[in-house]
């Protein structure tokens, strides 16, 4: 075999062995040394010694390609530290903190607390060929560390302070602009499992790894208050209304998607997330604008001119159909003076522009007529519902999702009781006494329920 390596190359391989690459000969995981083809690629092509040895061969690989040995047991700042050795104190030091030497050797195990401190100051603390690059590390911790609070950025450079529970807080969410904080941060108590916690020097190794835990733990909450931070920052989410307005500038469809959508912009960019809510809404535009071209063809247009005519004769032609319309229901109540009374007053304050209260109906012996029954359609959790149900719900005019919930909390409590009285239902479902009397019926005679 022909050794074509100009020397011992450093192997980018941690301690842990299932973070190392298998060797392609045994598949066993490699340690150092171990051999690398220099000529295979783009894929690294591994061996291990053994495999070597014997002049392992696969594919396009054969046993006289120039080869390098990859290891990291060479000196790199000053004799007796290894590169393996650095990289390890690096890891130490990012894992423990800078200063708890004790722990960086513990966590070493090849060197001593002194040995670990005195090499860490010397070689990447007091060293002058480390001064500029630690100089921008630190510019680019910092850099972070500022962007990581929500920016402000007023017209001038005082920030506004509004007052505690005042109508611009509110607005803002308790957002404070000159302290980028808000008056309550989620997970708003985090820091109380933490107040009494105290490192002594007698405390056992199973105590110190429990605060130690609870610590790590208290990070981790930390983190989820500054991602979720970041995502109100990123989506501009601070002002809600204003973010409201921007989102009712949309039309219904478009709306609803966005509200669909609006869970995963978590996981997506704002810069992304709004341009595939504008893709989607110039998407409907398209398709609204196709279907109206679709209508004109179908309707034998073949200019605009003559679309313009066609548009005002069938807004003429929509118009007398809700005259029909509206005559029909003049007619439905012509003999029942009071729902007359009703519609009449219903459509005056229409045409006054009042959004008139909603009057319901009812049809009883006196003969007085029963509002119509409940439209289905498109409701959540519909699907999920029986032919006897979406009678039900149709007839007492329930969404599907209120009644699965009463459904679901009188059973729970029928299994819980032993069966169920009508007062208990009433008591446990606070909505019209004759919606939970014929729910409750509905179900006893389903055999869904037990009467106690």
């Amino acid at each position: 075999m022909k050794n074509g390596a100009d020397g011992n190359t450093k192997a980018p391989i941690g301690d842990d062995p299932f973070d190392k690459p298998p060797c392609r000969g045994c598949s066993s995981y490699l340690t150092e040394p171990y051999i690398k083809c220099a000529e295979c690629g783009p894929s690294p092509f591994r061996l291990c010694l053994q495999c070597f040895t014997r002049g392992f061969e696969y594919k396009k690989h054969q046993s006289d390609h120039n080869y390098e040995i990859m290891t990291s047991d060479f000196p790199v700042l000053e004799p007796g530290w290894t590169a393996q050795e650095e990289m390890a104190l690096l890891e130490a030091v990012m894992d423990c903190g800078f200063g708890n030497w004790q722990d960086v050797a513990y966590q070493m195990r090849s060197k001593s607390k002194e040995e670990c401190e005195s090499h860490y100051m010397k070689n990447f603390i007091n060293n002058p060929l480390f001064s500029s690059t630690l100089l921008g590390l630190r510019k680019t911790k910092d850099a972070r560390f500022a962007d990581s609070a929500i920016p402000f950025k007023p017209a001038s450079e005082d920030p506004p302070r509004p007052t505690f529970d005042s109508v611009l807080s509110r607005d803002m969410a308790g957002y404070m602009p000159a302290r980028a904080d808000f008056i309550e941060e989620f997970d708003n108590y985090a820091e109380w499992d933490l107040k009494d916690i105290d490192f002594v020097d007698d405390d056992s190794d199973v105590l110190r790894a429990l605060k130690l835990a609870v610590v790590d733990i208290y990070h981790s909450r930390l983190k989820e208050r500054q991602r979720r931070k970041k995502i109100i920052r990123d989506h501009g989410l601070i002002n809600m209304r204003k973010f409201q307005i921007q989102e009712h500038c949309y039309p219904k469809e478009v709306q609803d998607l966005y509200e669909l959508m609006r869970r995963f912009a978590r996981v997506t960019g704002p810069v992304e997330h709004d341009k595939f809510i504008e893709s989607h809404a110039l998407e409907f535009e398209l398709r609204r604008e196709v279907r109206r071209l679709q209508e004109y063809r179908k309707a034998g247009i073949k200019s605009f001119c003559s679309a313009k005519v066609y548009d005002r004769v069938k807004r003429l032609r929509e118009d007398e159909r809700r005259k029909r319309t509206v005559l029909c229901d003049v007619l439905q109540y012509i003999h029942d003076g009071r729902a007359c009374q009703q519609w009449l007053s219903k459509q005056a304050a229409i045409d006054a522009g009042i959004t008139p209260a909603a009057a319901t109906i009812t049809t009883s012996a006196t003969g007085r007529r029963s509002a119509p029954p409940l439209n289905l359609t498109g409701l959540p959790g519909t699907e999920k519902l029986n032919e006897r149900e979406r009678e039900l719900c149709q007839v007492v005019r329930l969404v599907p999702g209120a009644y699965l919930e009463y459904k679901q909390a009188l059973l729970d409590e029928c299994r819980r009781q032993g069966g169920l009285r009508l007062a208990q239902a009433r008591a446990l479902i606070k909505i019209d006494v004759n919606k939970t009397r014929k729910i409750y019926d509905f179900l006893i005679k389903e055999g869904i329920i037990t009467k106690a």
